[in-house]
């Protein structure tokens, strides 16, 4: 381990599809800086979010835990007094800041709109975008159930800085988290101080927008992945100008940089912005079954790609299962601090990537709604699975062998019943374990929000 302790970026995408970076086997459009990115460390195989949708997801990865034990376990409310993350559980930022980091944020935050559970309130020096789920990306208004019938919610304004509403009108928001990243990061190289940045691009999920200029790079393309494409490569575009800034400012060589997405592609109708109730088909999963909202591999297997050129070999390819809760304790570890001080699911990966040991034995697990998923070694077993939101399961028990069946295509249940049963008793004993500690801790009852 290198002495000097490194800067760490997370770099996480939204409703991006595992099959949507060329380095990942995208075939139809390049994302070139990603791919330079993963050349220069770690790529891998199986890299998981630790929940289908976007708010537990984003809960995992900056707590390092699963999302019922760090208070968030669905997507949450946009309104401008919804609660969110609990102010006792902390954060990756909280436990960096304590270790004489600065913190910064820029981007979608979608952990909670009142003051408590706001980026300053876990440990973000500054930060800056917006709070909600989703917003227009030019007018940065989050407009979501304005057309759900009765009252709805009224579209509002939500762009912020440092907890203050601003407004930029006509910006193209990947373009505005990327500016204000890289004035974070000459900041920081000002002030002589490690740093951790938080850059939670929003794209690609809806609404489809995207400037003229990265369009016309992809006119022979549908125009479904036309609009993702262009989407995508802004991000693309966005992560290489920030990584050419660390690089400008002799950054470089002591910086660890993660990139990951929040869950799979999103099938909402939403999407298409032209009034049809087609799903969307735009975001690719790539070989995998399912989508957004699924915990079949096509909702929770993402891109996954970690790089720290003065600690990490390039080039590496590696296929054992890890998690967005793995970034925490990775990345307090190589701060020089004990991730065992917190409580955590998630483990470092340094010993796996910078000295290749091959992490423990260990189950990993995820839940949404009906749903409850195990992974153990290459077996997965999925209970009530459903592909995408509000649809029927497709089995009320799914065992695959992701070794030889990424896709989950062959149901095995019934040729290893003993796998099977043993597999479901230990993922109902943990979901049993994550309502036992959501009732007593987290409900909305417990924490008066109700």
């Amino acid at each position: 381990m290198p002495a000097t302790r490194p800067n760490v970026i997370v770099f996480l995408t939204d409703d991006q599809g595992y099959g949507d970076l060329s380095c990942m086997g995208c075939t139809d459009f390049r994302t070139p800086h990603l791919d330079h990115m993963a050349q220069g460390g770690v790529r891998f195989t199986d890299w998981y979010s630790n929940s289908p949708v976007c708010s537990p997801s984003r809960a995992s990865l900056l707590t390092g835990r699963y999302p019922g034990k760090a208070g968030v376990r669905s997507i949450l409310a946009g309104h401008r007094t919804a609660t969110g993350l609990p102010a006792q559980v902390p954060t990756l930022a909280t436990a960096l800041k304590e270790l004489g980091y600065s913190t910064y944020m820029s981007g979608k935050w979608h952990l909670g709109l009142a003051q408590a559970s706001r980026p300053q309130n876990h440990g973000f020096d500054h930060w800056f975008g917006h709070m909600a789920g989703c917003i227009d990306y030019y007018s940065h208004i989050f407009y979501w159930g304005a057309n759900r019938g009765g009252p709805g919610v009224n579209p509002t304004h939500d762009l912020w800085q440092d907890g203050e509403e601003i407004w930029e009108d006509g910006r193209y928001f990947t373009e505005l988290i990327t500016e204000h990243a890289i004035d974070y990061v000459r900041e920081a190289a000002h002030n002589e101080q490690p740093f951790f940045l938080y850059v939670p691009y929003n794209a690609p999920h809806y609404p489809m927008h995207a400037p003229e200029k990265y369009v016309d790079r992809f006119r022979h393309l549908p125009w479904d992945r036309r609009i993702m494409a262009a989407m995508i490569s802004a991000v693309d575009d966005s992560v290489g100008e920030i990584l050419a800034e660390v690089e400008r400012l002799g950054l470089a060589q002591d910086t660890l940089s993660v990139f990951t997405a929040d869950n799979g592609p999103s099938r909402e109708t939403r999407n298409w912005l032209d009034g049809t109730l087609d799903p969307y088909y735009g975001g690719s999963a790539g070989a995998l079954k399912g989508h957004k909202f699924s915990l079949y591999d096509g909702g929770i297997r993402e891109p996954g790609i970690l790089n720290w050129p003065a600690a990490v070999s390039g080039g590496q390819v590696l296929s054992e299962p890890v998690a967005s809760m793995d970034v925490f304790p990775t990345a307090v570890a190589a701060a020089g601090g004990d991730p065992q001080q917190y409580e955590l699911d998630g483990t470092s990966l340094l010993p796996y990537v910078c000295v290749g040991q091959t992490p423990a034995p260990r189950d990993l697990f995820w839940e949404m709604g009906p749903q409850t998923a195990i992974r153990r070694g290459s077996m997965k077993l999925v209970l009530s699975g459903k592909l995408v939101e509000e649809a029927p399961a497709e089995d009320a028990i799914h065992l695959a062998d992701l070794s030889v069946d990424m896709g989950e295509r062959i149901n095995l249940k019934d040729r290893d019943p003993r796998l099977t049963q043993e597999l479901k008793e230990a993922a109902e004993a943990w979901r049993a374990e994550i309502e036992e500690r959501w009732d007593r801790e987290f409900s909305p009852e417990r924490q008066g929000t109700v």
